[in-house]
């Protein structure tokens, strides 16, 4: 039942956590999924954010108490907007609607995302697409997989032949970054086969992970959009840097995942 607190005694193995953080996410993906279909219409932005808020308390009244009688000790971050470094400790960080809008817009692109964080680096992850019934998890040393079988990243070694993504900047984004999405994809324009450009972040990334395409990248963004992304693609063979090649923290500006044979040519790309 929805909402309802499920007996769960504390999970300490990482390998038994991810399963039953996987049991939570799709309990709460079926929960969205009963609400998909017809296009919720709203007039302003008022109408807008309770439409969305909706849809978040409907899975979060799910995740809550399931993921945190898993992990008792564990932070809680359900704003995922928010961005940064956390705290030291384990956090859950969770997105209930990625992709929330075109949920309201009975488009298919959405998830249900669940991360734990240990000492700001994700160990565990659960993407869970009720439309399909795709579940993508991904744990620290041990590989990412789709619905149980592993994912590699793609062999692509020419961006001239390669698929990339990003997301556009969220409305209320800062002029000189949205001016800087703007350029980056003009630039990828020039130099990839095909970009594509849609949110939610996430889903590009599992995309990544899958080895459908080829690079992802962001300006900004929050932790909720990137983490569950970011380790499906290291697990899977890729690489994670911000869009100078640098090393990525939840504190960066910016956002790159790769497959490596076209890492170079995209960070070359972006910082043009």
């Amino acid at each position: 039942m929805p909402g309802t607190l499920h007996a769960t005694a504390a999970v300490t193995c990482d390998a038994d956590l991810l399963d039953h953080t996987a049991t939570a996410v799709r309990t709460a993906g079926l929960a969205l999924r009963e609400r998909f279909g017809a296009v919720v219409r709203y007039g302003t932005r008022e109408e807008l954010m309770r439409a969305l808020a909706v849809n978040d308390t409907t899975a979060l009244d799910i995740l809550r108490p399931r993921l945190t009688s898993l992990r008792p000790q564990a932070g809680w971050v359900e704003d995922e907007l928010d961005g940064g470094a956390l705290p030291p400790g384990e956090w859950w960080v969770v997105d209930p609607a990625e992709g929330n809008v075109n949920h309201l817009h009975a488009l298919p692109e959405w998830a249900v995302t669940a991360t734990l964080v240990r000492e700001n680096q994700p160990v565990l992850t659960v993407v869970h697409l009720p439309l399909t019934g795709e579940t993508y998890t991904a744990r620290t040393g041990a590989g990412a997989h789709l619905d149980g079988r592993p994912l590699r990243v793609s062999g692509t070694e020419d961006l001239a032949l390669g698929i990339v993504a990003t997301s556009q900047a969220r409305p209320d984004e800062d002029e000189e970054v949205v001016r800087r999405v703007g350029s980056s994809i003009t630039a990828m324009l020039f130099d990839a086969l095909v970009v594509r450009t849609s949110v939610p972040a996430t889903l590009h990334l599992a995309n990544v992970a899958a080895g459908r395409i080829d690079a992802f990248w962001q300006f900004a963004g929050a932790r909720a959009d990137l983490l569950p992304g970011a380790l499906l693609v290291t697990e899977a063979g890729g690489r994670i840097s911000d869009a100078a090649g640098r090393p990525w923290t939840p504190r960066s500006e910016s956002f790159l995942a790769a497959a490596p044979g076209v890492h170079a040519a995209a960070v070359a790309t972006l910082s043009r």
